[in-house]
């Protein structure tokens, strides 16, 4: 399932459920098939996902016997959370009216 975030003051963001529950649990948000994000809320929960995505270590390799050219690269948080935390800068600074909402097809 995918999730859309859209911000009053830049283009939309796509992203996998999974990895929408994970940045908007660190943010403590819940992850309701709708929701969305104050202007009062955008610094502190940018701040909150830069701090996560400082704390979270690369997933080690499962299988050490697959030679190295063929793993599989790993995603860490901060990559996954940046464009979030780009949206939610530049949309703090869209004035009072300023908002971002995400949608998806159901709760995730």
């Amino acid at each position: 399932m995918l999730v859309t975030f859209t911000s009053s003051e830049t283009g939309e963001i796509l992203m996998f459920a999974d990895a929408a529950k994970e940045l908007l649990g660190a943010i403590g948000k819940e992850t309701t098939a709708k929701g969305t994000f104050t202007q009062a809320e955008m610094a502190g929960a940018a701040a909150a996902l830069r701090q996560a995505s400082q704390l979270a270590e690369p997933a080690p390799e499962e299988d050490l016997d697959v030679p190295e050219e063929r793993r599989q690269p790993v995603v860490v948080l901060g990559q996954r959370a940046w464009p979030l935390i780009d949206m939610l800068e530049r949309t703090a600074k869209g004035g009072p009216k300023a908002n971002i909402v995400w949608q998806a097809a159901a709760a995730f």
